[in-house]
């Protein structure tokens, strides 16, 4: 870009009051040089905005009663290593672990301190351009007359960028929607942190009820062992059906032991979530089997704009057109003035110096980043597209698989488990009356445990079904009003 020049030197305070009607300011300071600079930074530099913190997002209606992590500048100023956190012990609850996952779980962390760094950029962008001093010195180290620094001249001199077309308050504005963008992001994850603490705790609950079935089975195994000797001993059955029933046994406490390390390693996945390395609690509780009827479909399609992956694109667009109003700014040109001192050592004479420039916008224009910008403008309302239909896609798969766990766990509850204890219970009798073989007795019990085993995979089904659902629409589904009875 061409950039136009124009500078005034008056050799004395006449003269430059001629052209500048501040010269009396210089002519008091004309013997003290920096004093002028002090007094021009003042005069140039202006006063920055103060920063303000930008509103954090609000908190979707789902686990907005939990605290969170909160970054603050005491915490910045702390040592680096990871906080220690008081681990839960004893029996935990769900609330408990939401407790303490969203108070200490790290990746939540990172979000706050996002936050915090989208601030600063925010008070960045109030910043005025600094001035440049110059100082420069002719007419020295020459031949004759101008040998040394006798006939030299030096000049003191200030510039300062003057921005036109709103472009420091348009970067303001671009950077507190980004802290906005930035807060809706922290909402986003505190959600995803909700539910996967919440998944990590249905996963501990049904791995406690599938420990509780192996134990069942073991001892029920123990019991079908011990009729099967008796009948044995009392010469009713055949010695092959006494080792059958031991294999099976042995096989039940293998399962046992497979069960009881599934436990173990949901408790850890469950610690992890508020960023513990071991679980130091004894279990969890909580109303596993207890289900709610869902909402109909049209229900939790009207909530879609509680979620923060689509509530954050009306922030998106309007920065985008911000800017857009930043780059068409841009092509104004910014004009710089300069002020300064000029002392002839031959004379000891002090003149001032003034002067302006500007580009001349003869071939940049800033018509490419103009472009780009409306560009960006046409994408971002196709991703805000993308982004709506990928929510309402997730909502009707999440919605389906919810219906049909919650139908499925309710035929298990009301016809299948009560049919396969009934059918255990009569084999087991008629095989002590003699009427059934032992097969038939180890068929009865692989059928009523599968059962109740399908009956716990189906309440986890369940439940993460609901835990999904709930970050989907942002609130929970107890919280939804004129839900048809089951």
């Amino acid at each position: 870009m061409v950039c136009l020049h124009v500078r005034v030197q008056a050799s004395n305070e006449r003269a430059f009051d001629q052209h500048i009607g501040y010269c009396g300011i210089f002519y008091m300071f004309r013997k003290s040089l920096l004093s002028v600079v002090t007094l021009l930074v003042i005069a140039i530099s202006g006063c920055t905005a103060n920063r303000n913190d930008s509103p954090w997002a609000s908190a979707r209606p789902l686990g907005r009663d939990f605290s969170t992590y909160q970054a603050t500048d005491e915490a910045s100023a702390k040592s680096m290593d990871a906080p220690s956190i008081a681990e839960p012990v004893g029996v935990v609850t769900l609330q408990q672990s939401l407790a303490y996952a969203l108070l200490n779980n790290p990746e939540l962390a990172v979000y706050a301190w996002e936050m915090r760094v989208a601030e600063a950029g925010e008070m960045q962008a109030s910043l005025l351009p600094n001035p440049e001093i110059e100082v420069e010195v002719e007419e020295f180290g020459g031949t004759g007359e101008r040998r040394g620094f006798q006939a030299a001249g030096t000049t003191l001199q200030l510039s300062q960028l003057i921005e036109l077309g709103n472009k420091r308050s348009r970067r303001m504005l671009i950077a507190s929607l980004q802290s906005r963008l930035v807060g809706w992001d922290y909402e986003a994850k505190r959600l995803e942190v909700f539910g996967e603490v919440a998944n990590a705790f249905v996963d501990v609950l049904a791995a406690q009820r599938q420990l509780g079935l192996a134990d069942e089975l073991a001892r029920l195994a123990e019991e079908v062992l011990t009729t099967v000797a008796q009948q044995v001993e009392a010469g009713k059955d055949s010695p092959v059906e006494q080792t059958k029933a031991q294999v099976a046994l042995s096989m039940v406490r293998i399962e046992k032991k497979n069960a009881y390390q599934h436990l173990a390693s949901a408790r850890k996945q469950l610690a992890a979530t508020w960023g513990s390395k071991s679980a130091a609690f004894e279990q969890v509780t909580g109303q596993f089997e207890e289900i709610l009827p869902v909402p109909s479909e049209s229900q939790l399609l009207q909530l879609l704009t509680q979620n923060p992956d689509i509530a954050r694109w009306a922030v998106e667009m309007e920065q985008r057109r911000a800017i857009w109003d930043l780059e068409k700014a841009r092509a104004v040109p910014d004009p710089s003035v300069l002020g300064g001192i000029q002392h002839f050592n031959e004379t000891d004479d002090t003149s001032f110096v003034f002067g302006f420039s500007i580009p001349l916008p003869l071939f940049d224009r800033n018509q490419a980043e103009v472009l780009a910008a409306q560009h960006n403008i046409a994408k971002a309302q196709q991703q805000r597209r993308a982004a709506e239909l990928a929510v309402y896609t997730a909502v009707v798969d999440a919605y389906q698989r919810l219906s049909s766990a919650f139908t499925q766990v309710a035929d298990l509850k009301t016809e299948v488990l009560p049919g396969a204890q009934s059918a255990f219970d009569a084999v087991t009798q008629g095989y002590r009356q003699g009427k059934f073989n032992y097969l038939d007795v180890l068929d009865a019990q692989q059928t009523l445990f599968e059962a109740k085993g399908q009956y716990v995979q189906s309440l986890a089904v369940y439940h993460k079904g609901r835990v999904e659902m709930e970050r989907l629409i942002g609130q929970g589904i107890d919280t939804i009003t004129d839900i048809p009875k089951p």
